[in-house]
């Protein structure tokens, strides 16, 4: 694995490292290097050290990849674009025809391994003796290595170990095991939770908080143990957080929830935060990810009368089975379809808006987090100020309902899927099976990056994806859907090698020790 390049080359937003010699008469010091045997040893040095690794989740929301690719890889969603071919990259990740090569697999993976350098660094050079911030940013930063490892481990299963700062004999680091890295996860989590050093909402209605919160490592946690099916523990944290009575449903309009005047709002559990400064665009969130996921709209009539953000590449375009799941629960009118999701007539009645040059569509338009132009910066489209949202509440209650039922406790698992079908205008259930809750789970997070990990973890990628990359539908300037066939020899989900994502291949060059998953 590149660990080596990953470790050193993003060090650059927190420290660089000298290296030491072995005479005396040639150690000086360098101009512009921080020294950690000097650095880290006030509040507002360690402070800036915690600000880059949340500076390094915020950069994802620029680079786009990791929520997208998620998304890529499910039944839920076609690559979409002008034509195939428009985006090759995500166009291989929702067909399966991917390879070792592929820059989205090697960027989330560098991604998520340059997060947990940062956080080894506060973890390595920070001690609890040193005060109230110190012990909040080794929470915090033991946190977010647990989020960044969760990815790693339920996506690629068995990545490297690299729980400090490593020394240049350790950057080739084999495979960990999958007990391994669940523990470490566990360990960082707990241990976390336990310091008592985290932040916590005042109320439900407190916005101010930004950071890494108690009740999001308690989540993060009942996750942890879910995927391991230790169903009982997993209860035990997702109640946690609803007995905090810290967060809620929101009731305003759900279609409304991603807007930028929502930021922190009662549901959000942790988001990656944007402040809109307009003295510096940049930091006024830069962001390639919402264009990436508004509409097609130079192929579109009638754009400027609507509220949509006026540039768009229509790259995560819904699927008409996502479509038909909505109906199946809550039929054609229903309240969170129609907050979620427009059909192509709905566009045309209440937008205004027409297709004038074929896209890649279904007939199916993402409403609920369509980015709006009352939300960029004045610089250009390419600055938007919305944050990107990684878990709300409802997530919480979904993998509540999940751990209880697989607990033996329905009563509550009814509980908690009543509360997200209630917030979606659908009648209480009077007792839910798992598919109740998996079809829950589905609609309402959808485009929100969990589902792919589901998939895998229910044994049911392969059913879901087995078509991908067979056909892709082409919405015509008529009106009319062509399916289209996609020509390639192979294509959709392949039991036993997709279950995890390929190392990629740049990182298997580079180590020796690290063993390719199978298939690749």
């Amino acid at each position: 694995m590149k660990i080596k390049n990953i470790l050193i080359g993003s060090a650059l937003c927190v420290a660089t490292l000298a290296s030491s010699s072995c005479s005396d008469l040639l150690d000086i010091s360098q101009h512009g290097v921080l020294n950690y045997e000097t650095y880290y040893k006030t509040d507002e040095q360690i402070e800036s050290a915690t600000a880059a690794i949340y500076l390094e989740a915020k950069g994802w929301n620029y680079d786009y990849y990791i929520r997208l690719m998620k998304e890529m890889l499910t039944d839920d969603f076609y690559a979409g674009g002008a034509d195939r071919g428009d985006n090759i990259d995500l166009q291989q990740l929702n067909e399966f025809t991917f390879d070792t090569e592929q820059d989205y697999v090697q960027a989330m993976f560098t991604s998520l391994y340059t997060l947990i350098y940062k956080c080894n660094v506060v973890l390595g050079h920070v001690s609890e003796e040193q005060g109230e911030v110190a012990r909040r940013s080794l929470a915090e930063a033991k946190v977010l290595r647990a989020w960044a490892y969760f990815d790693l481990i339920t996506i690629w299963g068995n990545p490297p170990v690299v729980d400090h700062e490593l020394l240049p004999s350790e950057y080739s680091r084999p495979n960990g095991t999958t007990e391994e890295l669940w523990a470490l996860v566990e360990k960082d989590l707990t241990e976390a939770v336990a310091s008592n050093a985290l932040p916590e909402k005042s109320d439900v209605n407190d916005t101010q908080t930004w950071r890494t919160t108690r009740q999001f490592a308690q989540a993060l946690l009942g996750k942890a143990y879910l995927w391991q099916q230790k169903y009982s523990e997993a209860a035990e944290q997702f109640d946690a957080v609803v007995g905090s009575g810290k967060y809620a449903l929101y009731t305003g309009n759900y279609g409304d929830m991603h807007r930028n005047e929502n930021k922190h709002f009662c549901e959000s559990i942790f988001e990656t935060n944007r402040v809109a400064d307009e003295a510096n665009p940049y930091s006024y969130n830069f962001s390639l990810y919402y264009l990436m996921i508004n509409w097609r709209v130079d192929r579109m009539t009638g754009v400027s009368g609507t509220p949509l953000l006026q540039t768009g590449w229509g790259f995560r375009v819904p699927t008409k089975s996502l479509y038909d799941a909505f109906v199946s629960d809550e039929g054609e009118n229903g309240y969170r379809l129609n907050q979620t999701l427009k059909t192509y007539q709905q566009v045309q009645d209440q937008l205004g808006m027409r297709v004038s040059s074929s896209i890649i569509n279904e007939g199916y338009f993402m409403w609920k987090d369509v980015p709006y132009s009352a939300d960029r910066g004045t610089a250009s489209d390419f600055y938007y100020a919305a944050n990107l949202l990684w878990m709300r509440y409802a997530e919480v209650l979904l993998c509540g309902a999940e751990a209880h039922l697989m607990a033996g406790n329905a009563a509550k698992a009814t509980e908690y899927t009543n509360m997200i079908r209630a917030r979606a205008g659908l009648a209480a259930k009077a007792s839910v099976t798992l598919d109740d809750i998996k079809l829950e789970k589905r609609l309402e997070l959808c485009g929100e990056g969990v589902r792919f990990q589901d998939l895998l973890r229910w044994g049911e990628a392969e059913k879901a994806m087995a078509n991908n990359g067979k056909t892709y539908p082409v919405l015509q300037a008529n009106g009319e859907i062509v399916y289209k066939n996609c020509n390639n020899s192979t294509y959709g989900f392949k039991a036993g090698k997709h279950e995890h994502l390929p190392y990629p291949a740049t990182e298997i060059r580079l180590n020796s020790e690290i063993k390719q998953n199978p298939g690749y």
